[in-house]
């Protein structure tokens, strides 16, 4: 299966968007303003909404932000993506930054108005001028991704340093990402690990990966698998399948630790479960092998299976069916068609579950 030194050489810059969807409570206060804000916190909505929409239709931005909000969530009102658009557009053209990001986010993403990438930087870019970091971030993601914007690393750079100084963690880890690819900067593992390690720091799982592949290849610092194993382990606790997968390996292989397969089966099940191609790979050798388990081909030829599906073409996916080929040798027709039940009965529940 692919290594995942290969995988760290292929990073892909995060595009995730946060809708940010918070009450403001910035503006000026006016009268009746503070008792609305009250209500909306103790989940009193309908007396929110009365204190907010006469002060939001005689402009008082904050109320127009909120009800922006209101509409959005479906909170006290029949959510209405397009009247949320309505009252953002209103609290956004007096300035405020977090109406004006919102309203970024939602012609991003096509929510009560027609997607435009375009527009999305635009409004972005005024929250982002007003100190909004989550708009800066968004402006470096449109700028590494030329999404509204013609492709520009060195902006993707500017806007994700100026986010990233804030304390942002998602823009701490694509700086970290920037400067391992060399993208708008020249190649600096050493600054890589910098901004890797102030987002892990505050527990952003995905940075926790990234160091954790720094200190076992040796990329900017001195290999260390403790140190490895250490930031692995932190982002698999919060669910990140590719640590879950790497600490399988790491438990499999005996690198700087003892062999351990009762730990490798442990995590490579969590990101095998979690639909990690690879991870469903090693667990069907496993079962093939009895190792750590007792011996069990129609495990095997099921992981296996779901490993060959999961796969893009290519050498993994090839090594996929060989292994299952092999399988099945050892196998009666009942214990094949057995194994291709419970890959279909898995994939039936994998699918349910992403979808909550």
């Amino acid at each position: 299966m692919t290594t995942p030194k290969a995988k760290f050489a292929g990073l892909a810059l995060i595009a995730a968007l946060c809708a940010g969807f918070i009450l403001g409570l910035t503006a000026p206060a006016w009268a009746g303003f503070d008792e609305g804000v009250a209500a909306y916190q103790r989940g009193d909505y309908a007396t929110a909404l009365r204190e907010f929409r006469p002060l939001a239709e005689q402009g008082h931005a904050g109320a127009q932000y909120n009800l922006g909000v209101m509409y959005g969530e479906g909170l006290g009102v029949p959510q209405d993506d397009a009247e949320a658009v309505g009252w953002y557009r209103k609290a956004g053209e007096q300035g405020n930054a977090t109406a004006q990001f919102n309203l970024g986010v939602m012609y991003n993403d096509g929510q009560g108005v027609p997607q435009d990438y375009a527009e999305a930087v635009g409004w972005w870019r005024k929250a982002a001028e007003q100190g909004n970091a989550r708009a800066r971030y968004n402006l470096g993601v449109s700028y590494a991704n030329g999404r509204g914007v013609p492709q520009d690393y060195t902006e993707a750079m500017r806007w994700f340093r100026r986010a990233a100084e804030q304390g942002d963690a998602d823009a701490q880890n694509s700086l970290g990402i920037m400067y391992v690819n060399g993208q708008g900067v020249t190649q600096d593992y050493a600054e890589a690990m910098k901004w890797y390690r102030k987002a892990a720091e505050q527990g952003y799982a995905g940075a926790q990966y990234d160091l954790g592949l720094m200190y076992e290849y040796g990329e900017g610092v001195r290999q260390d698998y403790t140190e490895a194993m250490k930031w692995y382990r932190k982002a698999a606790e919060q669910g990140y399948d590719s640590a879950q997968y790497n600490l399988g390996r790491m438990y499999y292989m005996g690198e700087g630790l003892p062999h351990d397969y009762a730990k490798a089966l442990k995590w490579y099940r969590k990101a095998a479960e979690q639909g990690n191609a690879g991870a469903q790979h090693n667990l069907g050798r496993m079962y093939n092998f009895g190792q750590g388990l007792p011996q069990d081909y129609i495990q095997a030829y099921m992981w296996y299976n779901l490993a060959a599906s999961r796969s893009p073409p290519g050498e993994d996916r090839d090594i996929a069916v060989k292994n299952s080929d092999i399988a099945a040798e050892r196998m009666t027709p009942a214990q094949i068609s057995e194994a291709q039940k419970l890959a279909r009965e898995w994939m039936v529940v994998f699918e349910k579950r992403k979808k909550k």
